[in-house]
This record gives C-alpha cells, structure tokens and sequence, in this order.
C-alpha cells in the first residue's frame, strides 16, 4: 500500500508545482507560499478531525514535538525557496534540482538513521543526479 502511496505522492507533486507556476504568476512567491500552506493546513486538520485521530494529540512526546516541528520548518523553509525558484525559473528546471532532494536523503538516511547503502541505491542515487544535470544541460 505505501507504494500506492508514493505513487500518489509524485502525481500530486508533478501537479503542484505546474499549479503553481500558473498561479504565482503576478504574485510575490512567500504570499503564495502563505496561501497554499493554509490551505494545507484546513485541508490536514479536517482530514484529522473526520476521521477521528485528532485525540491522539495527548499522546504525542516531546520527542514527537520536537522533531514534527523542526520537520514543519524544514518543510516550510523547502516550499518558500521552491516557490521563489519556480516564481524566477522555469518548472521544468527547478523540479529536477528539487527533485535531487532523494540522493541527499539517501546520504542523510545513512548518516542520521543507519539506513544501509546498497548497490542499487548507490546507482539509483547517481542516476538521479546524472538526470539532474541532464535535464538541466543546454
């Protein structure tokens, strides 16, 4: 299912950022940043909310706090730079390099997790920023 999942994931993020550059057009990209997020933000607290789970906030740990926050500041610091890349550049240019995000969390899941580096990571990972610069290539 979690395959089911990602797959989702991409589809939707494709669309965000062709959404996006329609949208900031004319528009200062951390307003629209604002704009997307709060609408993240009613569209996450309804979900919770309609299925019941926004009882399990009682449960969470300073440790769950501390890294869910940090993790939304990542997050956020991510889009308004996205957003600004996307407002100056073109889509087709910006996402790959955003996109080479995965090699990095691949060496940070090593690093910080302990996740192991196999060969087909080692090769996907250089795919991805073969790819990258690619596509960004003359």
């Amino acid at each position: 299912m979690w395959k089911l999942y990602a797959v989702l994931s991409a589809v939707f993020a494709a669309l965000t950022s062709i959404l996006a550059k329609i949208g900031i057009k004319g528009v200062d990209a951390n307003l629209a940043t604002a704009i997307r997020t709060t609408v993240i933000l009613f569209l996450s607290w309804g979900i919770v909310f309609a299925i019941g789970e926004h009882h399990a906030i009682r449960s969470l740990t300073r440790h769950n706090w501390t890294f869910l926050i940090l993790s939304g500041l990542a997050t956020g610091l991510s889009w308004l730079f996205y957003y600004k890349a996307i407002a100056l550049g073109d889509v087709s240019k910006v996402a790959p390099i955003d996109k080479s995000s995965i090699v990095l969390t691949l060496i940070l899941s090593y690093l910080i997790l302990g996740e192991p580096f196999t060969p087909k990571t080692l090769l996907a990972g250089g795919l991805v920023v073969a790819g990258t610069f690619l596509l960004l290539g003359k």
